[in-house]
C-alpha cells in the first residue's frame, strides 16, 4: 500500500494578459465601449466588472487542472454542475495490476500525526481494504465488483474543466472554514495559484483567505 500527499497542477490556461484581453472585449461589448480598448486598460476594467458583480463576462475563459486527492474530495466536487469532469475509473482500473504496483494507493489524512492511534487505526483500516480488493481479484471478482471493499481514502485523478466564473464560486465555497478540512487542503492552495496567474480576478477571493493559505497545515 502506497500513502501520498494530495496534489494539483494547471493543464490549461492562457497566460495572463490573454485572458485579460479577451475578457475585456467581452465585457465592453455590452457597454458598446470598446473604442476604449487600449493597453493597460484590461485589468482595471476588470476589476470593475468584478467589484459590480457582472461576473456573466468572465464565463468567456476556460482553466484546467488536474488534482490528485481521495475519493472524498471528488464525491463533493462533481456536484459543481457547471464543470466538466474526466476522473479516474474504480470500474476500469484494477490496482492488482504491474502498472499499478500490484497495490492501492490512498491519501494521507493530514491531520492526524503519524504517532498518534487514529493514525494508526486508519493505516491498518486502509492495509484491511487492499487485502481484501486484492483477495477478490485473486478469486475471480472483476475491478468493477470488488472496489465495493476500496475506502474514501483511495487515490484519484480528477481533471476539472470550468469557466473563470465557476473557479471562483468553487473557491468561494470550498476554501471557507465550513469545507471538509481535505477540501481545504488542495484548494487553499490552488486558490493561490490562480491568484498568482490572474491576479485581477482571484485578488478578492484570495485577500478573504489570505490568512487560512498562510497558515493552514498541510
Amino acid at each position: 500500500m502506497k500513502i501520498i500527499q494530495p496534489c494539483f497542477e494547471i493543464l490549461h490556461m492562457a497566460d495572463t494578459d490573454e485572458i485579460y484581453r479577451h475578457l475585456e472585449l467581452a465585457a465592453r461589448t455590452c457597454y458598446k465601449s470598446e473604442d476604449k480598448i487600449s493597453s493597460g486598460t484590461a485589468a482595471q476594467f476588470l476589476k470593475r466588472i468584478v467589484k459590480s458583480g457582472h461576473e456573466s463576462v468572465i464565463e468567456h475563459i476556460s482553466i484546467s487542472a488536474r488534482i490528485v486527492c481521495d475519493r472524498g474530495v471528488t464525491h463533493e466536487l462533481v456536484r459543481h454542475r457547471l464543470c466538466s469532469f474526466s476522473q479516474e475509473s474504480t470500474r476500469y482500473a484494477n490496482y492488482s495490476k504491474e502498472k499499478f504496483g500490484n497495490e492501492i494507493t490512498v491519501i494521507k489524512p493530514f491531520f492526524w500525526k503519524e504517532d498518534s492511534q487514529a493514525y494508526e487505526t486508519w493505516k491498518e483500516a486502509m492495509k484491511a481494504c487492499e487485502k481484501a480488493y486484492l483477495a477478490l481479484i485473486e478469486n475471480g471478482a472483476k475491478a468493477q465488483e470488488a472496489r465495493s471493499v476500496l475506502p474514501n481514502s483511495l487515490k484519484t485523478d480528477i481533471i476539472i474543466t470550468a469557466n473563470i466564473r465557476e473557479w471562483r464560486h468553487i473557491f468561494k465555497l470550498r476554501c471557507s472554514k465550513a469545507s471538509h478540512p481535505q477540501m481545504r487542503e488542495i484548494m487553499l492552495p490552488m486558490l493561490e495559484e490562480f491568484y498568482k496567474r490572474v491576479p485581477v480576478l482571484f485578488e478578492t477571493l484570495y485577500e478573504t483567505y489570505k490568512t487560512d493559505i498562510d497558515s493552514f497545515k498541510y
